[in-house]
């Protein structure tokens, strides 16, 4: 059953597509029908940058126990580094 819910978060990184990478600015994290994956359901986050066009886009298509996984490893990974070594610069 798709849930049609998206969480949208506005974020800052870089992504890579097929022109190479590019700023992004925004993720989109929704449960739906996979394009790609060999599963019914996926838990599907976008990487994108509007103002830069469709092809701005990174997406991935995870299985539940893969994204919980994923949420893991980045919080151990940030717990293990100096506090704030991955931080934003502030904005003058």
């Amino acid at each position: 059953m798709c849930t049609y819910l998206t969480e949208k978060i506005a974020i800052e990184g870089s992504g890579k597509g097929a022109r190479g990478y590019f700023p992004l600015t925004e993720a989109l994290v929704y449960i739906d029908h996979p394009q790609h994956a060999p599963y019914e359901h996926t838990v599907n986050i976008d990487f994108l940058n509007p103002g830069q066009g469709p092809s701005a886009r990174v997406a991935v298509e995870l299985t539940e126990e893969a994204a919980l996984a994923l949420i893991e490893a980045v919080r151990q990974a940030l717990a293990l580094a100096p506090p704030g070594l991955a931080s934003a610069p502030p904005h003058p």
